[in-house]
């Protein structure tokens, strides 16, 4: 093989895109040694991450195979595609690629090795047209080194002797080495002189390309495959230099690829044996159970213990390129509490205990987390949302109340709990965004979080043996508890009158100016911004994010005002599909492809989320519908693509073969997502348990069965109430320590409170105001002493009547 090191041409190459996000497969060792984790599309290898799962290092590795008079194949696109895992549980996979043309047939076995970084394919090329002299394969390789396909360079080289495909960028390198030794090689420029574009308009390598340096680029050699030569095992090596990749790379020929295979299927199935036994083979062939179990481990850190990804995917990503970075391989707090509680159902508590310390150690130093991060915590998207910073708090508590986290390991997380409440309790109620990382206001889900969450973290208190501060976070939870239907709770509708309702939670309701001010002593902006894309009053958006409040416990089953809301749900929302029902996540939804099938670009139409039939089927249960539950359990399985992966959302409109979207099948949104397959190992355990298996029981005995009100209407300059109901007592709430100085008369007399103030750094006031008649004027200011001055502004509060629910005409 030639070694001159000549520059391709068509420098840097064309704009970088990332592909597929439909994956059929996913994978890694389990092991410290191994750092690698793979993907795998429409027969071939995707993304391959190193030496961090949320650093991806490839685009893609699949094969190309020519012949004669101009024939040329790839088996990416000119193939039909089967494949299927070595065991139950073990996301090791045997792949069978055949040619549309019925040329040819490829199978591969595809694992990593759990020795050093390294992954392995052994390739199996049999001709089922002609002779095996009649064909020649190519592995065609894009590293993305960089985690983007810019900023690569790669080239054709060698190691002790042996030809070897290289590339390298930012501190990585990979080498790709076979066992039937590359006949020829080549480094180019992707969409000028990289491999696919020399063997498409010419059948032939040029030799003469043997480096591309700082661009797009592409790595090709051709498998020397022959008539008596049909199997070829190929090893891709990583490491921080060419050497030390390379020595990876052809230590995994050398020991072949049944050593690797064995100790890569024993540890996984030491892993999976310690789980809990919710099989299920309802449909044969695939074991969902096992499906999602694996899925949840596969995309855990090695190097950071607890850390996970939302997913091994870029939703959309042929479209998506460098502006992209993250992809959904990132740190989500929300779904990595999801993925604990995953772990916990599944009776795996060690993983969801070191999500809880991962968590605590990503922590910032006011208490929230950030609304995405990679894993050392950095955040890579800047706002933030409420629920995600409740979340961690519902975790510490599950762990605490199944035993897995006694009292001496608690209060090593006192501090983060104590950050994590002062938080919520600082800057709740209103969400900077909805769980979807949209919309700002009161909605019911993130309310439903908060409010779980602080009853949550005050038993934890009690714990710990700070009564005070757990009585607090109790008393904001019911102030805010009692609020949910004036926040979010809408009757008299147009809606309302369509679906034959008297109300129903909507989906998120935006901050009214005059209880949202502006903040003030610390409290955090919380953005307000009109509802995403759907130009709807808030009155007419509705979302199964309601049914939280069950799922959380807040409110029962069968109370009418959630039934009522299960209707306008089901109106609005359902789509009936060839595997059963699912839902959008709200009408107006921009997230999704457009109409015409073109992926989402910033714009689009939503589409049904299999995740959603998990949470409604959690309804069901709750409801006493065990049946119903079952059966979206059998929609929500029904809804994976090949491999038995959940996507994030299924397409709903006719057949686009040629966009690749098939009426109930996976779209081009993430698959897998780790949250689906979380909600999926929930809901197995729920239906074996026969009941909910992480609804809170606080908020169940204290508002469901005991039904307690709370005694108090909370002011405070984020969230600037105007009335207050008759009987309740007016809380002052504020971040500094200040002088109430209050009137009822219009100031013919005046009252001064101090503020004392509690365990989170919030200075209370109690105005004893709950014997004024109704429609009295309360009015105050504010002295701050610290500043010496006052505040030079009057707020006023009207005493009302007892809260009610918006209502609108019809």
């Amino acid at each position: 093989m030639p070694v001159t090191p000549n520059v391709a041409p068509g420098a840097p190459g064309i704009p970088a895109r990332w592909t597929s996000s439909a994956k059929s497969g996913v994978g890694t060792s389990l092991s410290p040694a191994g750092r690698i984790w793979f993907t795998i599309s429409h027969g071939i290898l995707n993304e391959i991450y190193y030496s961090r799962v949320d650093s991806a290092c490839t685009r893609d590795l699949g094969l190309i195979v020519t012949g004669a008079a101009g024939y040329f194949s790839e088996e990416k696109r000119d193939a039909t595609h089967s494949i299927e895992p070595f065991e139950d549980g073990v996301p090791a996979y045997r792949l069978v690629n055949t040619a549309n043309d019925g040329a040819w047939r490829i199978e591969k076995r595809i694992l990593a090795d759990p020795a050093r970084p390294a992954l392995l394919q052994e390739i199996t090329f049999t001709a089922l047209r002609g002779a095996a002299d009649d064909y020649r394969v190519y592995a065609l390789l894009a590293p993305h080194l960089v985690n983007a396909g810019m900023g690569n360079t790669a080239w054709v080289g060698e190691h002790e002797g042996k030809p070897v495909l290289f590339a390298s960028g930012r501190g990585s390198c990979l080498a790709l080495a076979s066992s039937l030794p590359w006949r020829t090689g080549s480094a180019g420029y992707v969409g000028f002189s990289d491999g696919w574009q020399q063997l498409h308009n010419t059948g032939e390598l040029d030799a003469a390309y043997q480096r591309a340096e700082d661009g797009n680029v592409a790595l090709t050699g051709e498998i020397g495959f022959s008539a008596a030569r049909t199997k070829a095992l190929l090893a891709l090596g990583f490491g921080a230099t060419p050497e030390e990749a390379a020595e990876h790379a052809f230590a995994s020929l050398k020991q072949g690829f049944e050593p690797a295979a064995n100790s890569y299927l024993q540890n996984w199935r030491n892993w999976q044996k310690g789980l809990l036994p919710l099989d299920r083979h309802a449909v044969p062939g695939t074991n969902f159970y096992r499906v999602s179990t694996a899925v949840l481990a596969t995309h855990r850190s090695i190097a950071t213990p607890g850390a996970a990804v939302a997913s091994l995917s870029i939703p959309w990503g042929f479209d998506k390129g460098d502006d992209d970075l993250g992809g959904y391989h990132l740190v989500w707090p929300r779904d990595l509490v999801e993925t604990a509680g995953g772990f916990l159902a599944a009776g795996d508590a060690a993983s969801a205990l070191q999500i809880l310390d991962y968590l605590g150690s990503i922590q910032q130093p006011d208490g929230h987390w950030p609304q995405n991060a990679w894993l050392d915590g950095s955040a890579y998207w800047p706002g933030i949302q409420m629920d995600e910073c409740a979340f961690p708090l519902l975790l510490a508590e599950a762990l605490h109340r199944a035993g897995h986290l006694p009292h001496a390991r608690l209060a090593v997380f006192l501090p983060m709990i104590e950050r994590a409440a002062g938080f919520v309790v600082r800057n709740g109620p209103v969400t900077g965004e909805d769980r979807w990382e949209e919309d700002a206001g009161y909605s019911p889900f993130t309310l439903a979080v908060e409010i779980a969450a602080l009853l949550a973290a005050a038993d934890l208190l009690d714990a710990c043996g700070k009564p005070d501060a757990a009585t607090y976070l109790r008393e904001t939870s019911d102030v805010w508890n009692d609020q949910v239907e004036r926040w979010t709770y809408v009757t008299g509708t147009a809606i309302c009158g369509q679906v034959g309702v008297e109300g129903y939670y909507v989906r998120i309701a935006p901050p009214d100016s005059a209880e949202a001010g502006s903040p003030k002593d610390g409290y955090v902006p919380i953005k307000n911004r009109p509802p995403g894309d759907t130009n709807r009053p808030a009155e007419q958006i509705v979302s199964p994010d309601a049914l939280a409040l069950v799922r959380f416990g807040l409110r029962a089953a069968d109370d009418p005002r959630m039934t009522d809301t299960v209707k306008v749900i089901d109106a609005q929302l359902r789509c009936d599909l060839p595997q059963g029902p699912l839902w959008y996540r709200y009408n107006g939804d921009g997230y999704g492809e457009h109409e015409d099938g073109a992926p989402f670009d910033g714009t689009g139409q939503g589409r049904p989320w299999p995740l959603l039939a998990g949470e409604r089927a959690h309804y069901e249960l709750a409801a006493g519908r065990r049946e119903k539950a079952a059966s979206l359990l059998a929609a929500l399985e029904g809804s994976a693509g090949p491999g038995g992966l959940l996507p994030e959302q299924v397409w709903d409109g006719a057949d686009m073969p040629e966009r690749e979207l098939l009426h109930g099948r996976p779209s081009g949104s993430a698959m897998p997502l780790v949250w689906a397959h979380s909600e999926h190992i929930k809901l197995l355990r729920s239906l074996r348990d026969g009941a909910v298996f992480d609804m809170p029981p606080q908020g169940v005995k204290r508002y469901i069965e005991a039904k307690t009100v709370s005694p108090f209407r909370t002011w405070r300059f984020n969230n600037k109430i105007r009335t207050v109901p008759a009987g309740k007592t007016l809380r002052v709430e504020l971040l500094a320590p200040a002088t109430v100085h209050w009137s009822t008369d219009n100031w013919a007399t005046a009252h001064d409170s101090q503020t004392v103030e509690n365990d989170f750094g919030i200075h209370l006031a109690d105005l004893a105001v709950s014997g004024l008649p109704k429609g009295s004027t309360l009015t105050f200011t504010f002295f701050w002493p610290g500043a010496g001055d006052w505040e030079n502004v009057d707020f006023s509060v009207i005493s009302g009547d007892q809260d009610s629910q918006q209502t609108f005409p019809r």
